[in-house]
């Protein structure tokens, strides 16, 4: 009786684990199939509202192109009807004219209007700046001279952007006076469409883009436009379209996203505009919708872990409940072992303590030379960082990277920084090399520059002809420079036209000078003791300059200040000049 009670349970909790197995499966695969289904239905009903959204958006612009147009061509026939101009042109007298074309100016909403003698020459214009121009080689006076008709222009500037122009003659009693001409303003349009999400581009005729938010594509087909910027490999395409897993087959890339094309008629001169709109918006809203369905999935498969863990529980119990009187046995042998590990960890512990103050105390002393020296460092990077962010919201990825190069650069040499803050740590000299005193002096004027710039600091450098050599480690160098600046811009914080003087000069040695016109120094005796600052707490360690006299002893120089005359403070590195060697010898070598 009592042996098949005890095995009775055993097939039952077998036959319970496979069935919740099996339920656990058909929960997961059920998950699957619901996500997937989903995702295909939403995607494909999101994206088509984005596409009929993307449509109203373009026949709106369309509309608003072919609005301005037909506002603008009735101005020349209009301006070519005013006596006041007619008189103007038969009597050479314009003194009134320019005046009276801008007073038309807000009322026609044109970029500019221009009245031509039958010369070609700018005898009034709303922009002043191009009275007396010649243009009778342009396409629109010829045109105009040649046509009774209004005659409509497009033409490309050097910048790449494109200029339109209506242009019609002036004539009177079958005499040609002049041509009139209106600038239309459909630049508007494009600094209008760079503010949304869409990249949009109008094709004349000939498929050329004259008007685009991506001011690259003027000029080019809507092919090469597209070409430009691709994807930088077919694996990274590649990649992107698997990401990119709730979105339909693309209609382009731009900039190596995919995007959705729509395209519409401008019912002018066979105009054609067309808008690229990422998947972005559908993908937001799929997943939204995917996420909570997924939600609700694992709240349902954490019931079922939850009930499965019950049982695991109570088994837990069973053999927890079997094993204490061996814990117990086990709890007597530990408490004997206990107490003899307890002395040798006493000892242990006490040689640990002595140890470890005494890695304190140097990881304190690195700690602040660290934070001292890689300030600079710091600040440049996150000014770097902020113009890059800058950069990339307006589209100039370009201008970015070289932002990222400098913040590369300023990492190097944080870890070069630290290499020199280990090399003092561990009291060992470093191999030197030739240095050029100016080339370092510009490296550390670099990375000060947004600070610089920031405090709007005037720095006078005076440099010789020919390079200042010397022997040492340029980090170090450079170390020195910096921490010399930021001493004098911090002593022109208060000055209105704060003045950096920087001469550089080369005799037994080579001596670099750095004048302030601050208050000047107060305390010479612990100018540079460590720790030793002037600056409110949290501005400072007071390391900078201890630092820099260490620097340029180690390297067979030597640190002083002054106060100057005029008022500021003056700090002098004086360092060992290499000597070069004879050309004859170098020659001979």
């Amino acid at each position: 009786m009592s042996g098949s009670f005890i095995k009775s349970p055993v097939p039952r909790m077998r036959t319970i684990s496979w069935r919740a197995r099996l339920v656990l499966v058909v929960l997961v695969v059920l998950a699957v199939s619901v996500v997937v289904v989903t995702n295909r239905l939403l995607t494909d009903r999101f994206t088509e509202n984005t596409r009929n959204r993307a449509e109203l958006r373009l026949v709106l612009y369309s509309g608003n192109l072919l609005s301005e147009l037909r506002q603008n061509a009735i101005v020349p026939q209009l301006l070519a009807r005013d006596p006041a101009l007619i008189r103007a042109l038969s009597t050479d007298d314009y003194a009134q004219s320019t005046q009276r074309l801008i007073s038309f100016l807000s009322e026609i909403g044109a970029a500019s209007l221009t009245l031509l003698d039958k010369d070609g020459r700018t005898v009034a214009a709303t922009e002043r700046s191009s009275l007396g121009k010649s243009l009778k080689q342009e396409p629109y006076f010829v045109d105009a001279l040649r046509s009774r008709d209004t005659v409509f222009k497009v033409l490309r500037q050097e910048t790449g952007q494109y200029n339109f122009y209506y242009s019609r003659r002036i004539d009177t009693q079958n005499e040609v006076l002049g041509v009139i001409l209106v600038e239309v303003d459909l630049r508007k349009y494009e600094r209008a469409w760079a503010g949304i999400s869409d990249a949009v581009m109008v094709t004349d005729s000939e498929g050329q883009i004259i008007l685009a938010t991506e001011p690259r594509w003027r000029g080019v087909s809507e092919a090469d436009a597209l070409r430009r910027e691709p994807a930088n490999s077919a694996i990274q395409r590649a990649i992107q379209a698997t990401a990119d897993w709730t979105a339909l087959p693309p209609d382009a890339y731009v900039r190596g996203e995919a995007v959705m094309r729509v395209e519409g008629r401008v019912a002018f001169r066979g105009w054609r505009i067309a808008s690229f709109t990422t998947y972005a918006t559908v993908r937001d809203k799929v997943n939204g919708y995917l996420a909570l369905e997924i939600m609700a999935f694992a709240i349902l498969l954490a019931l079922a872990f939850y009930f499965l863990n019950r049982r695991t529980v109570v088994r837990m119990a069973l053999f927890q409940r079997e094993s204490a009187e061996l814990r117990a046995l086990n709890a007597r042998l530990q408490r004997e072992i206990a107490e003899r590990q307890r002395v040798q960890e006493n000892l242990a512990v006490a040689e640990q303590t002595l140890q470890q103050s005494s890695k304190l105390a140097v990881l304190g002393e690195m700690s602040a030379a660290v934070s001292h020296e890689l300030n600079q460092p710091l600040a440049a990077m996150k000014t770097y960082l902020a113009g890059a962010r800058l950069l990339l919201t307006r589209n100039r990825p370009d201008e970015a990277l070289s932002s990222f190069q400098r913040i590369d650069d300023l990492i190097e040499r944080m870890g070069a920084i630290t290499k020199q803050l280990k090399s003092y740590a561990r009291q060992n000299g470093d191999t030197f090399e030739p240095v050029n005193m100016g080339d370092a002096l510009a490296s550390a004027l670099a990375m000060m520059e947004p600070q610089l710039r920031l405090r709007k600091v005037k720095i006078d450098r005076t440099l010789p002809s020919e390079p200042v050599m010397i022997m040492g480690d340029r980090v170090r160098v450079e170390q020195v420079m910096i921490n010399l600046l930021r001493n004098a811009m911090d002593a022109t914080e208060n000055v209105e036209d704060a003045t950096i003087d920087i001469l550089l000069a080369a005799g037994e040695t080579a001596i670099l000078t750095v004048r302030d016109n601050g208050s000047g120094i107060i305390n010479f005796e612990n100018l540079f003791e460590p720790f030793y600052t002037t600056k409110l707490p949290g501005d400072g360690v007071g390391l900078g300059l201890a630092i820099s006299s260490g620097i340029v002893n180690d390297l067979g120089g030597r640190l002083t200040a002054r106060n100057a005359s005029g008022g500021g403070a003056v700090f002098e590195m004086q360092l060992p000049i290499l000597q070069q060697e004879p050309e004859e010898t170098r020659a001979a070598e």
